[in-house]
């Protein structure tokens, strides 16, 4: 009779596509109003996964329902600034019925973990549970401080999350300098000899407006020279139709000329249509960072058919280079007109921090040792993250959630996008590089 064997030790590895699998079946769709119940479950659900190896999370409510997880792991030097990893655990709600798997069902089909979250962002949620829960397992301290926060309402601008934790608990941040956080980190492939992974180190800022126009009610059966709907629909077409100047900042600089000598080939940011045509996938990502950008997204008015209504609305999805906030509400008041009223929905600034220090480089050894044609570059998002609010504590911040992503699949069209997905073996390399690079931060 053989002897039996030692159970083998689970490793982050092993757990990190059930984790994420588990967090994609909660569905923690925010609409944008107060309600929230599945940021609870999500918060509660994570709060568990940290207790189970040791740690003390709190969960912070800012609304009935509206919840966020934080932690501190205690680092081997604690006399060293802290590094703070964040996560959202909300997402774009998604209509089941425009899907291959449903969205809340973690499947797993053609090697890829399907749901709502899959890359947005419940896959670096999943990352970080399973290299911290592996770490405190098997009693790998990391070299300093890390706090862990798990944050609700991110998709709408992170009221209800990162920035009431920011206003209302600051002390949960205490000692932190540095973050990592989503949208960075991720491979473009160039070719057999080279992958870019571009980590994020500037975000737009943002202007979520909403237009008014005030007109003479009347009888549709009626001319009316001040009708309210031709007015503002005349505004939003002229702003809709807009291109605003190509403005190049130092960030979008460094990654076009990373990719410059990737392809061996010059990109022209005043060319726009010839340079995003030499982008391929990342396209989508990278040409809102060459302009600030306004997209009409909502229109509103009347009540009746045969109503002229005295007031008509519309909705603007607003983003500014940083740097070139003010240049872009002068573009805005001109384009629009003195008959619209402009007022901000939800305001943020725009971030830019350099692609240098310790931090980077352990990025980039990190990706190195797991994949050896890596090259992280630093590009911008044209979206904005809950590091807006961790900047306001003076704490650098980058995106780099890692994943290596097969060449042909369309990663920016997953974001808020239909099928959204994410490759069983991208989060397992996530994991890996993610457990390197907090052991060399």
């Amino acid at each position: 009779m053989s002897e039996s064997q030692p159970a083998r030790t689970v490793t982050g590895e092993d757990e990190v596509v059930d984790l994420c699998r588990d967090l994609i079946r909660i569905d923690t769709s925010n609409y944008g109003d107060h309600s929230g119940p599945g940021e609870r479950a999500a918060a509660e659900y994570v709060a568990e996964k940290l207790a189970e190896v040791g740690l003390e999370p709190q969960i912070i409510e800012s609304h009935k329902g509206r919840a966020s997880t934080v932690a501190r792991i205690e680092g081997a030097d604690p006399s060293r600034p802290a590094l703070l990893i964040h996560g959202h655990t909300d997402v774009v709600p998604a209509n089941a019925a425009d899907w291959t798997h449903h969205p809340f069902s973690g499947e797993i089909a053609d090697g890829c973990v399907w749901g709502r979250g899959a890359v947005d962002m419940k896959d670096m949620d999943a990352m970080t549970l399973a290299v911290v829960r592996d770490r405190l397992r098997s009693g790998r301290k990391p070299p300093r401080d890390i706090v862990l926060a798990f944050l609700a309402d991110e998709e709408a601008g992170g009221v209800y999350g990162a920035r009431h934790l920011v206003d209302k608990h600051p002390g949960i941040f205490e000692g932190v300098t540095e973050a990592i956080g989503e949208v960075g980190g991720f491979s473009f492939t160039v070719n057999e000899n080279l992958r870019l992974y571009l980590i994020e180190t500037a975000q737009k800022g943002m202007h979520w407006m909403r237009l008014t126009v005030d007109g003479t009610a009347g009888h549709g059966s009626m001319t009316n020279s001040d009708n309210a709907i031709t007015e503002l629909c005349e505004a939003v077409g002229r702003l809709g139709r807009h291109k605003f100047p190509v403005r190049v900042t130092k960030t979008v600089r460094s990654f076009l000329d990373e990719l410059s000598d990737a392809l061996g080939t010059e990109l022209d940011p005043e060319d726009m249509e010839e340079t995003l045509a030499k982008l391929g996938g990342i396209a989508k990502i990278i040409g809102a960072t060459l302009q600030n950008t306004a997209a009409p997204t909502q229109l509103g008015a009347g009540y009746k058919v045969n109503v002229i209504p005295g007031q008509a609305t519309a909705a603007v999805d607003g983003r500014f280079l940083p740097g070139h906030e003010e240049e872009f509400l002068a573009d805005l008041d001109r384009i629009l007109g003195p008959r619209v009223k402009r007022e901000d929905i939800h305001a943020d600034k725009a971030l830019e921090t350099g692609f240098d220090g310790p931090l980077v480089a352990a990025m980039q050894s990190a990706l190195k040792a797991e994949d050896p044609i890596a090259r992280a570059v630093p590009y911008m998002l044209s979206g904005g993250t809950d590091a807006k609010s961790f900047d306001d504590l003076g704490i650098r911040c980058f995106g780099f959630a890692p994943l290596r992503l097969p060449p042909e699949l369309d990663f920016a069209g997953m974001f808020h996008g239909v099928d959204e997905r994410v490759p069983v073996d991208g989060l397992k390399f996530g994991t890996r590089v993610l457990d390197r690079f907090i052991e060399q931060s």
